[in-house]
């Protein structure tokens, strides 16, 4: 029987090039992302698509739905859909911090919600978090998008333990340096919260830092991830974190 999978934030990046590496391996995928047009390359190769917008309920509630009502199963979670908000703490607004939290840690939360008694029924199933290197160590102008991660670290810790009667398994991917337009979002969204405050000195340096890393040999395509991905699903016995990448 192919395992049926699910992976929010399959519009670009990791999430992309995970569906598509899964599909190309007999499983059948659901890429799940806010705006379906985005999907289109993905969907041409037989990935069934899903508008899911992490921080609407019924948008989520429905994405399940019509996964269970299709397949009657489903495997694995892979939550990846998330972004890094930057600027200094003092400057970013709680409203945007509020919204940070939202996308990357209670959306990712509720669709755990949602799959587990699914998972609980069959007694077998894996639950993939993709924090990131950034949920063991902080940085400057970070702070809401590493609050964020940690967050993510200790959730998935928690239900880990609470899910292992039920044979499943919970496991965090630490991406380090990728190449997406992630580190170009967070770049810019940095100069325009925090470039022109008291802390605008730091706040250049870091932001060519970033680049740096992002133009330079330190940041690994996504695939690796998705390679990376690949591996702990066919895993029997999966460790319960990986970091993976520059």
């Amino acid at each position: 029987m192919k395992k049926v999978i699910l992976i929010t934030g399959a519009s670009s990046g990791i999430g992309e090039e995970t569906a598509k590496l899964l599909l190309t391996n007999g499983y059948i995928v659901y890429g799940a992302a806010r705006r379906l047009e985005r999907m289109e390359s993905i969907k041409q190769l037989g990935v069934h698509l899903l508008k899911i917008d992490v921080t609407n309920d019924a948008s989520m509630i429905a994405g399940i739905d019509k996964i269970i009502e299709k397949e009657g199963r489903i495997d694995i979670l892979i939550n990846n859909a998330g972004y890094g908000s930057y600027g200094a703490l003092e400057d970013v607004a709680i409203s945007e911090a509020k919204y940070q939290f939202e996308v990357n840690v209670f959306g990712l939360a509720r669709l755990c919600q949602l799959v587990i008694p699914y998972m609980r029924k069959q007694k077998t199933g894996k639950i993939i978090n993709i924090s990131s290197i950034g949920g063991e160590a902080g940085e400057p102008h970070g702070a809401w998008y590493h609050a964020t991660k940690y967050a993510v670290e200790g959730l998935s810790d928690s239900i880990r333990m609470e899910l292992k009667q039920f044979d499943i398994d919970v496991v965090v991917i630490q991406p380090g340096a990728i190449k997406t337009e992630w580190n170009t979002i967070a770049r810019e969204n940095l100069i325009k919260v925090s470039g022109n405050t008291v802390y605008g000195e730091l706040v250049h340096k870091h932001a060519m830092f970033l680049k740096s890393v992002d133009d330079g040999n330190m940041a690994s395509p996504p695939i690796v991830i998705a390679k990376g991905i690949l591996k702990v699903i066919q895993i029997k016995n999966p460790k319960t974190r990986y970091a993976i990448g520059g």
